[in-house]
């Protein structure tokens, strides 16, 4: 097998199984990546293209000081959305007007990481137009890429993968153990008959069965699965069976893509009536699923209960069907690639069976995106957040079926508006303009549905500064809403005129504006976090009007409903707004408590805008308490931040001042190598890094520090967080020692690995032995 696996990149795959031995494989990518900028793993499907793409980059990962990203297109169908999953990989939250693929480009263009693009087959234009736009607009990005065939640039080099190599099964197999395809198929088999090994006596018969399975591992990993219930011969001899009835008794071997379409045709014959029908209606399903999801698209009442699903999906995990993995709710499950192509084939036999299964989708994905939004204003938008980035496949498949398929645009039109929480809250401004261009283009009608689509779509042309449209659309909205008798929806444009009016620096007319909405109350059928918006807002323009007291009055009367309902998102915006307050009374202590809660806050809702906002005055409060290092890091932090939102700073003109005030302060108290190493320190950060170095309580290193061989310090906070993991305690048990945030405590952890060069907890144990 693959012997010990390398140390993983967090944004990699994880591996649910052992990994089959591909040494020169391996060694040949690791070489081309070292001399071409795109490499593409062909291969027919089924050869483990995947696997090895994701091993590979694990292996070469060090080599790129800005990471490895891994963009997931099995379940993408519209090749608009290439660039968009690109940059979500990556981790960029494009707010610019620029076109997807070129404010991609710009993001990028100073980095050096590897993007691995997998499953492109499907998607080849896009993909090789991606591709070309990173080789010829960066000089860093490397594209390892996956697909059938080939993506047909000039600079693209190539790299065969073949199936498994197996042993002459007549010849000498004193050594069979070596051969990765034998290998593959015990350890697959061990894993259902337990105690299953490689011996004398069955070696041949494995060897033949792999070999009439051509060496494919995929192919070779269903046929083991059947072990549970046959023997090695007896599989041999009904595969040899199916074969000849598919090759009508010719001897001659067939082509490899029929050697994999006859083992997963005998698969889902060994398969239940039900079993099948729920692997066919299941293939509508984009990406990863739970099985709630499951049951609501694989369940119709008739043929199939939603008390069947759970047996059903459980069979397919045992036959390697579906396979399991992790998920932010709990267990979810996926269908490879190549067998959720093949249950959409057997679904589009079954008359009207498809475009039904893709209406409870559909339908099931809008009942979820309701009553996410009905729950947003409370607690849980942590695991609101995870649960839609788990399930934004789903979504996609669900918009594009709606937007695609006769009698079906207003339900997509609905599905988008009422998604606006996830589009503007959690840094998706631009896939949400996507779709509710295109909803509102196919839905003129004066509309409920059509109203909301306006004021979403205005909120999210300010989030990406395209103020002008924006405003035009949220006063459409308001017509509209008005012509409607829709008070809800005329509030919501309201609050988007207001935003407008104040990114546009028209303060006064902002200030008059919520002023009399906050007075006019909440609206019947208004959100609550829109209600609560209001009130952000206006304390926001009070705030930058120099009117201190007036704005941290209004934030501390709209808190406790806040801390009622245990809501984040609201709350970190009134408390980012109360310390904005702070730092014009000139109260730097209360103004970083409350920047340092609200960072807290946005970190877990995903809030990439409201995070670079809270960095940048965290930055001027630690140059006005004195501190020029740390602000200095969090200048850097902030700015790389704003790098993977827009190449210009989102916000006020009195804010970005502020900023422009602090950093020359900053340099004015430390010399220019200084702040220039503090100021790289903090642009190095990613996200998560970037929030937990802010809420921390970290000072710049000093000759106290601990100093690991390979000359990395490690802080006074790092040097006692890694005792503790010596200790043997985990992240949320040293968050409670330290009196810390558990993501503050899983940052120090991760920095420490980081910093040492290690891949586990065990590793910085022994290290802080050692230094004992």
């Amino acid at each position: 097998m693959g012997g010990s696996a390398p140390r993983r990149d967090r944004h990699l795959p994880a591996e649910t199984t052992s990994f089959v031995d591909r040494r020169d494989e391996l060694a040949e990518g690791r070489e081309l990546l070292a001399r071409a900028r795109l490499v593409t793993l062909t291969g027919p499907g089924g050869v483990g293209k995947t696997r090895l793409a994701a091993r590979l980059a694990a292996r070469v990962a060090r080599a790129f000081p800005d990471g490895v990203r891994f963009v997931h297109l099995a379940g993408l169908h519209d090749p608009a959305l290439v660039p968009l999953a690109a940059a979500d990989a990556l981790g960029l939250h494009d707010h610019s007007t620029q076109p997807p693929l070129d404010a991609l480009v710009d993001q990028v263009r100073d980095r050096r990481l590897l993007l691995v693009v997998d499953n492109c087959e499907h998607l080849l234009p896009a993909c090789a137009e991606l591709a070309a736009a990173l080789l010829h607009g960066t000089t860093g990005v490397r594209v390892l890429a996956t697909s059938r065939h080939r993506l047909g640039l000039t600079e693209e080099h190539l790299l065969d993968v073949r199936p498994l190599p197996v042993p002459d099964p007549d010849g000498d197999l004193s050594a069979a153990d070596g051969y990765p395809a034998l290998a593959l198929f015990a350890d697959r088999a061990a894993a259902v008959v337990p105690g299953f090994r490689l011996t004398a006596a069955n070696r041949a018969a494995v060897a033949r069965l792999c070999r009439r399975l051509d060496g494919l591992p995929l192919a070779i990993e269903l046929a083991a699965v059947r072990m549970r219930v046959l023997g090695v011969e007896q599989l041999l001899d009904r595969l040899d069976d199916r074969y000849r009835l598919l090759n009508a008794g010719s001897p001659a071997a067939l082509p490899r893509h029929q050697t994999l379409c006859a083992a997963i045709d005998w698969s889902h014959e060994l398969c239940t009536e039900r079993e099948q029908l729920v692997w066919a209606r299941a293939s509508v399903l984009a990406g990863s699923f739970d099985l709630d999801t499951a049951e609501a698209v694989c369940a119709d009442g008739e043929k199939v209960g939603a008390h069947d699903v759970l047996e059903a999906v459980a069979g397919l995990v045992d036959k390697s069907v579906l396979c399991r993995e992790p998920g932010p709710d709990g267990v979810r499950y996926r269908l490879l690639f190549t067998l959720r192509h093949y249950g959409l084939e057997r679904l589009r036999r079954l008359p009207g069976e498809e475009t039904a299964a893709r209406r409870r989708q559909r339908d099931w994905m809008l009942a979820c995106a309701a009553a996410h939004e009905r729950a947003w204003f409370g607690s849980g938008q942590r695991e609101t957040v995870a649960r839609l980035r788990a399930d934004q496949d789903n979504l996609r498949a669900a918009l594009d079926f709606c937007l695609t398929a006769p009698g079906e645009r207003l339900a997509g039109l609905r599905l988008a508006g009422t998604l606006w929480f996830y589009w503007h809250a959690c840094g998706a401004p631009r896939e949400g303009r996507y779709w509710l261009d295109r909803a509102l283009e196919a839905n003129p009608e004066p509309t409920p549905e059509r109203a909301r689509g306006l004021w979403v779509a205005g909120l999210l042309a300010a989030a990406t500064q395209d103020l002008t449209r924006g405003l035009g659309l949220a006063r459409d909205a308001r017509r509209l809403a008005r012509h409607l008798g829709d008070p809800a929806e005329t509030a919501h444009a309201e609050y988007v005129i207001g935003v407008l009016q104040l990114f546009g620096n028209d303060l006064q007319i902002a200030l008059a504006h919520f002023e009399t909405a906050v007075a006019r109350g909440r609206a019947p059928g208004q959100h609550l976090s829109m209600h609560g918006l209001d009130k952000v807002e206006l304390a926001c323009a009070l705030a930058l009007l120099g009117q201190a007291d007036r704005a941290v009055a209004v934030c501390e009367a709209a808190l406790p409903e806040c801390a009622e309902h245990d809501e984040d998102w609201v709350r970190s915006y009134l408390l980012r707004i109360l310390a904005l307050a702070h730092t014009v009374r000139q109260d730097w202590p209360r103004a970083e408590r409350h920047a340092l809660d609200a960072l807290r806050r946005k970190l877990d809702v995903h809030d990439v805008i409201g995070i670079g906002l809270t960095l940048d005055l965290l930055a001027v409060i630690a140059a006005e308490r004195g501190n020029p290092e740390r602000a200095a890091v969090l200048l850097g932090a902030a700015d790389r931040v704003w790098a993977d939102i827009d190449k210009g700073r989102w916000g006020s003109d009195a804010l970005n001042s502020a900023r422009r005030q602090c950093e020359e302060r900053a340099r004015a108290k430390l010399d220019e190598s200084a702040f220039q190493r503090s100021y790289e320190r903090g642009s190095a950060y990613g996200l998560t890094e970037a929030v937990a170095y802010a809420l921390s309580d970290e000072q710049p290193p000093d000759d106290t520090s601990e100093r690991p061989s390979n000359g990395v310090r490690l802080t006074r906070r790092e040097t006692e967080v890694a005792a503790l993991v010596a200790e043997g305690l985990a992240n949320q048990q040293i968050a409670d020692r330290l009196v810390i945030a558990r993501r503050t405590a899983e940052g120090h952890v991760e920095r420490i690995l980081s910093k040492l060069g290690f891949s586990n907890r065990s590793q910085i144990a022994a290290w802080v032995a050692a230094q004992r």
